[in-house]
């Protein structure tokens, strides 16, 4: 049989099967798997230092040399796995190739969570022995759920616009499908082998095969958060879902006043969600959240002249505030794997010592302006680390609002205070509670280290924010 391609990426997610389907492809002598080859933290698995020479730092600086090595140096044709969140340059190389086949594999989005979760509890990722496996119970997360739900859908309705708008077609393949061995034959001939397979891999085991029921704590609030999901949504590739730019589960209605509040990360989200609970004299618990847009055009119905609003912070301030909770901080939103991939592989410049170590505001500028630099490349697609909510432009963000809902109020945070008195009376609230200060950031504040350096790098990072929303510099706006 004549092979029309040559090479293969399977576009999956964690815990759809993917290790049990390259396991099985690797037993085809004309197909070559290697796994994650383009994760951002590491190359294939986290226990390999490097693939035909190239290690991870070299490879995301040209990830297409890696993938051009692989084709050249392979003996038979080479695949690997690609999830929405590794590196964007390798997708825009693959995606409209024709000779690079499409595998798409696909699994109960509510049944990957849980697995997600458990393993994550247990900390085992792969079983190869089930005397091995280890047992957890893990509580589901309806707002979490929800907007991975949204990330995953997306990213499949992405590969599924760009194989239509190029003319090509993928193998779709299910979690259920994935131990049938004549669906296995089946992609195996899809890809060009003419040999058949006489038995699946043994080299995986399913993992945690008991009822959800029996691994969840809060199955009922899971059953009541799902039902608001059709089963399209749950199984099925992604022909139904609107994009999830707009974040709908991540909107916080007030208890009781037509409020609706666009948070964007970076801002004082927890100084206008508690101004939120004070208006209508309740605890923070009593907001809402978690909707879907069915859910957001009911409370809209509900509400007439209703507000919606998000509040803008300056790009230098989000940008710092960013850096000291994700990357500099070790607290719970830390982001520990990305902080020790920009040390090691981009020269992110942090004290080795911390607070309290050899931490200082000349080094906490330095490794401020070191971040952004590398924000700079993030925002322009340079590197193969995700644009994390934290940083993304808020032009992006506000652009995906406007995807359902765009915000009829758009309050400066410098003016925070001013501007949810305004809101307050255009809903008739004549008294409205006074806006609680932001914590001060850790371990120095923004006006320790801003200087004309700090604000041009500021600038190169954000210049569509500065444009767009008429942004001076950092010293201006807090003045006013």
């Amino acid at each position: 049989m004549a092979r029309r391609f040559d090479s293969f990426v399977i576009f999956a997610e964690m815990r759809t099967g993917s290790n049990f389907l390259e396991s099985n492809l690797d037993l085809f002598p004309g197909l070559e798997t290697y796994g994650e080859a383009f994760n951002p933290y590491f190359i294939v698995r986290p226990d390999m230092p490097e693939l035909f020479g190239i290690d991870v730092k070299t490879r995301n600086a040209d990830p297409v040399a890696l993938f051009d090595r692989m084709k050249a140096r392979s003996s038979g044709i080479p695949g690997f796995r690609f999830f929405h969140d590794h590196d964007r340059r390798i997708f825009e190389r693959v995606i409209d190739d024709a000779a690079c086949a499409k595998v798409v594999l696909t699994r109960n989005l509510v049944d990957a969570y849980v697995s997600r979760a458990i393993a994550r509890e247990t900390n085992q990722w792969a079983l190869g022995n089930v005397k091995h496996a280890k047992k957890a119970k893990v509580r589901f997360d309806p707002v979490d759920f929800a907007e991975q739900l949204e990330a995953i859908k997306a990213f499949q309705l992405e590969v599924l616009g760009r194989l239509q708008r190029s003319g090509q077609t993928a193998f779709y393949v299910n979690y259920d499908d994935i131990r049938d061995l004549d669906v296995i034959n089946g992609l195996g001939r899809f890809l060009g082998e003419e040999t058949r397979l006489d038995a699946l891999s043994g080299k995986f085991k399913k993992q945690n095969p008991e009822p959800l029921r029996e691994k969840v704590e809060n199955y009922a609030e899971m059953e009541a958060a799902v039902a608001e999901i059709t089963a399209f949504d749950l199984d099925d590739a992604p022909n139904f879902e609107p994009r999830r730019a707009a974040n709908v589960p991540g909107y916080v209605t007030a208890a009781e006043a037509p409020l609706l509040y666009l948070p964007i990360q970076g801002g004082p989200v927890a100084a206008v969600r508690g101004w939120l609970a004070a208006l209508d004299g309740v605890d923070e618990d009593a907001l809402g959240s978690g909707m879907r847009q069915k859910d957001l055009r009911k409370w809209k119905r509900q509400r007439p002249g209703h507000r919606s609003f998000t509040v803008l912070s300056h790009p230098a301030m989000r940008a710092h505030r960013a850096y000291c909770t994700h990357i500099v901080g070790d607290g719970p939103e830390a982001l520990a794997e990305i902080r020790r991939v920009l040390v090691e592989q981009y020269g992110l410049k942090l004290p080795s010592g911390g607070p309290g170590g050899d931490w200082s505001v000349e080094a906490h500028r330095a490794g401020f302006l070191s971040w952004l630099d590398f924000v700079q490349r993030n925002l322009a697609g340079q590197t193969p680390i995700r644009v994390d909510p934290a940083w993304a432009s808020l032009a992006q963000v506000i652009d995906g609002f406007a995807q359902v809902l765009h915000p009829d109020v758009l309050i400066r945070e410098t003016r925070l205070a001013e501007g949810l008195g305004q809101l307050g009376a255009e809903i008739g609230r004549a008294d409205v509670p006074e806006v609680q200060a932001m914590p001060a950031e850790m371990p120095f504040a923004l006006s320790e280290i801003y200087d004309a350096e700090v604000e041009r790098a500021v600038h190169g990072a954000y210049q569509r924010d500065y444009m767009l929303f008429g942004f001076g510099p950092w010293g201006d706006e807090a003045a006013r």
